[in-house]
């Protein structure tokens, strides 16, 4: 069985959890929650700390997320969440970047605020964060992705799902077409609202 360690509040293990029931592996992928500990063992098979990390049966460990959905779509056969032609590779390649790159930024602006104090707090550096989102979003409500579920779709119903979760759900009166996307999906893949994290 394959382990992927995870936090349930996560996007990217949500993209990771969406994947293994779209491409129906929940017999063969097991999601437990990682140990927060700074010296669990984890850490040494994942230098980086970075979750979600796959663990193969043959000990390997695989992360980022977009990694992990590499193999999740070759163990299914290929070309299921990645296409094989190389425009729609890179086009829904192209997707997964930019919607982690809105998780990501979404993420850091987080920490900014659990982990520094207000008085700390930099107005520059969060302004910079929330234009990479704001941005990003921009782009992709002018041409959202559209029919196949892949790992573009995925990685951006994640993102929007988790600047709801932790931003207010802010972006939605700016990007109509995304809120529609995003309605579609849910209504398309079950696995989207069986993830849903609700802290």
């Amino acid at each position: 069985m394959i382990s992927v360690r995870m936090v349930p509040a996560s996007p990217f293990a949500r993209k990771c959890r969406i994947a293994v029931a779209h491409l129906g592996l929940s017999n063969r992928v097991e999601f437990i929650d990682a140990p927060d500990d700074a010296n669990n063992a984890l850490r040494q098979r994942n230098p980086l700390n970075k979750i979600p990390v796959a663990l193969l049966e043959d000990g390997t460990t695989l992360f980022d997320s977009r990694v992990i959905l590499e193999f999740l779509d070759h163990l299914a056969g290929g070309d299921r969440i990645i296409p094989w032609d190389s425009r729609q590779r890179f086009r829904v390649l192209a997707t997964q970047a930019t919607a982690d790159g809105v998780m990501d930024a979404a993420v850091l602006l987080g920490y900014e605020n659990r982990f520094r104090e207000p008085h700390e707090r930099s107005p520059k550096w969060i302004d910079m964060q929330r234009g990479k989102i704001d941005r990003a979003l921009d782009g992709m409500e002018a041409a959202p992705p559209e029919g196949a579920i892949d790992v573009g779709s995925i990685a951006l119903a994640c993102a929007l799902g988790f600047l709801d979760l932790r931003h207010g759900g802010a972006w939605r009166e700016r990007h109509p077409r995304l809120v529609a996307f995003l309605d579609e999906f849910s209504a398309r893949v079950p696995a989207f609202e069986a993830t849903r994290a609700t802290r």
